[in-house]
């Protein structure tokens, strides 16, 4: 076994270390989530925390880890007699993203529970975790069903094995610690609040603490336990205060003072539900105790609130997780001290004028005056490519958007946007297992082993099973899409302050995605060429970052964002072959530069339908004379139009909601 990396030898990372050590003080505060850039010693924080743990005492040969002083009277290795236990190190757990469901939750013999009614169960890792630490590295790439069976266990404390009548129970409470780069994508909010605390890492810029890090990694490297041998002391120091202040947290004080310092913070935060709350007083008394006192202090109340909320305050999914110090500061303040008068709401509180969080781009209210305005010449689009780039233009308020689709049937990774072939949602049928089995078909199965009964001399009241009489449902579920973004950039886009709701537009498309757990990208065009702004990838909020810092102005290249949009699918389709893409044209249809631009888009268009991709034009053209050429693009690439007013859900426009019923009337607009 591979001697890990002394907890005590991570450089810097303080916010990180102190986390962590808060969880082993007070397991009771939830875990953390980690969020930062490879290579911040994320991962090597969290393997080295393990060897902190104090012991934990279990039932001998219990495969469960039952506490001997209280064991579970439902552990399905008991009943346990209360007596003596042995002592065992702390387990980390480390929880795979391509991890199966049977080996989170542990599998269930099917063949022998029916033939048999045994109940022959093999622990999952959920079991392995019990009371000690379950680790997801990149847990934001975990699959939704993965993240759906985590919030059981985590909320009850509990995992449960279901196969077609037969159960099987076992506790389940560990500390969850999970690490992530947002780039690659954000956290569903269920999951995200079930974490106590978040940190934020990033590399140091100080030169020195950058050659420490590296001097003390490639020491560690050539002598592991050497290396270990040297933090030794630090360690077991450290151990030792974990300790101590697990035997103190019991007697800690959390006076009323603190606590409605902690209630006014969440209020202020208008963070939702009340789990932030009991959240920032267990940090706060584990706080205290790590420090050594028996009295809860604002500062210890500040700390836990510069843990606890930043993930957790109201905010739109791209805005950054933070916390606005200043107003953290005065709250704190005005709740200082003895009961004032703490029923009366703060004038300058949530909900008056002293900024209830950052809402960067929260939309322009009275937009009209910030929006790009037209450049001379931009009136209609006979401009040289050289023409003068205007300023990025704020995009307008987001709004729900209609439900689009691919059409038929796909097999690609779990999402919510097109009908899939799925381990989960409704069973449409049933065909033999290919590998293990993981869903049986109940009926199909009987159906097959009843006739071969009396030749395999059936004598009992349960059924002689084979393996071959074994079905497995299949289920119908929806999969996540690439949904892939082509935006017209150029001047006549500018023209008329179009672009802020033009820009709005596309960040709804992007909320629904992000909703809908998609991959995005973005290909913008305008003047001589088209580029790939944002190539395929799950982090919609850097789609959102790309779109908000979108220049515009020039011609409108529109066969060369065609073209690119297509090389973009052509190399995805061999990266990702079971993702299916949704490819979205935001134009007003228009085509210039070069010769006969507009047919050169319609040869560019038809590409996409002969490939049979799924797409959609955002009709962006304004104005009392239409020339319906963004009609005659969907019509070309074999999909449907769309006006940025009948894009809305709650638009009295039809837009049909499954893209291949549009497909039927091509070029339709909305």
């Amino acid at each position: 076994m591979t001697t890990p990396f002394p907890f005590t030898a991570v450089v810097g990372q303080d916010d990180l270390r102190l986390a962590l050590l808060l969880n082993a003080v007070s397991p009771a505060v939830g875990g953390v989530l980690v969020r930062g850039e490879k290579g911040t010693a994320k991962s090597t924080a969290v393997r080295a925390l393990s060897a902190l743990l104090p012991a934990v005492a279990v039932v001998p040969g219990c495969r469960f880890s039952c506490d001997p002083a209280a064991p579970d009277p439902a552990c399905p290795d008991g009943p346990h007699e209360p007596g003596g236990g042995a002592d065992r190190p702390a387990r980390m757990v480390e929880l795979p993203v391509g991890a199966s469901e049977d080996r989170l939750v542990g599998a269930l013999d099917i063949e022998r529970a029916l033939a048999e009614g045994v109940k022959a169960f093999e622990p999952g890792l959920l079991a392995d975790a019990h009371r000690g630490i379950l680790y997801v590295d990149e847990v934001n790439l975990l699959h939704d069903h993965l993240v759906d069976l985590l919030l059981d266990a985590a909320a009850m404390g509990a995992s449960y094995v279901e196969r077609e009548g037969v159960s099987v129970r076992h506790a389940a409470r560990f500390l969850l610690v999970g690490t992530m780069n947002p780039e690659e994508g954000e956290l569903r909010p269920q999951l995200l609040d079930r974490f106590g605390l978040t940190v934020e890492v990033a590399a140091s810029r100080e030169p020195e603490q950058r050659v420490e890090v590296v001097r003390r990694r490639l020491a560690y490297d050539d002598d592991p336990d050497g290396f270990a041998a040297r933090w030794a002391e630090e360690e077991a120091a450290v151990r030792q205060r974990i300790v101590a202040a697990r035997r103190l947290l019991p007697g800690v004080r959390l006076g009323d003072g603190a606590l409605r310092q902690i209630a006014a913070t969440c209020a202020a935060f208008e963070v939702d539900g009340m789990r932030a709350d009991i959240v920032m007083a267990r940090t706060a008394t584990a706080l205290a105790a790590w420090a050594g006192r028996t009295d809860v202090l604002a500062e210890d109340v500040r700390q836990a609130a510069l843990l606890a909320l930043p993930h957790r305050r109201r905010r739109n999914p791209f805005d950054a997780p933070g916390l606005d110090e200043d107003k953290l500061d005065d709250t704190l303040e005005q709740y200082a001290g003895d009961d004032d008068g703490g029923d009366d709401p703060d004038p300058d509180g949530p909900g008056g004028g002293g900024g209830g969080g950052p809402r960067p781009d929260d939309g322009p209210q009275g937009g009209g005056d910030t929006a790009a305005r037209p450049e001379a010449g931009e009136g209609g689009e006979p401009q040289a490519s050289g023409a003068r780039e205007q300023a990025a233009a704020p995009a307008a308020e987001p709004f729900r958007t209609r439900a689009l689709s691919v059409p038929g049937i796909g097999e690609g990774a779990a999402g919510r946007r097109s009908r899939a072939r799925t381990e989960h949602g409704r069973t449409t049928g049933a065909r033999r297992p290919r590998g293990t089995l993981t869903k049986l078909h109940l009926a199909a199965t009987v159906q097959a082993a009843a006739p071969h009964q009396r030749a395999r001399g059936r004598s009992g009241p349960g059924l002689v099973i084979r393996r071959d009489d074994l079905r497995q449902a299949t289920r119908e579920g929806r999969e996540g899409n690439l949904v892939l973004f082509v935006v017209d950039a150029s001047g006549s886009m500018a023209a008329r302050q179009r672009m802020g709701a033009v820009k709005g537009a596309v960040l709804s498309l992007l909320l629904d995605a992000y909703q809908r757990r998609d991959k995005v990208g973005l290909v913008t065009f305008r003047g001589a060429a088209a580029e790939v702004a944002l190539p395929p990838t799950s982090s919609v909020d850097a789609a959102a970052a790309r779109l908000g810092s979108l220049p515009t102005g020039g011609r409108t290249p529109l066969a060369a964002g065609l073209l690119r949009a297509h090389e973009v699918l052509r190399v995805e389709r061999l990266r990702d072959p079971a993702r299916r893409a949704l490819v979205v044209v935001v134009t007003d249809g228009r085509a210039t530069g070069g010769r006969e631009p507009v047919a050169q888009a319609g040869r560019a268009a038809r590409l996409f339908a002969a490939d049979g991709v799924a797409s959609v034009v955002v009709d962006c053209e304004s104005g009392p004379v239409r020339l319906g050429l963004a009609g005659q693009l969907a019509g070309e690439l074999g999909g449907t139009a769309v006006t940025l007013d009948g894009l809305r859900a709650d638009s009295i426009a039809g837009l049909v909601r499954d893209v291949q019923g549009t497909q039927r009337t091509p070029g339709r607009a909305a």
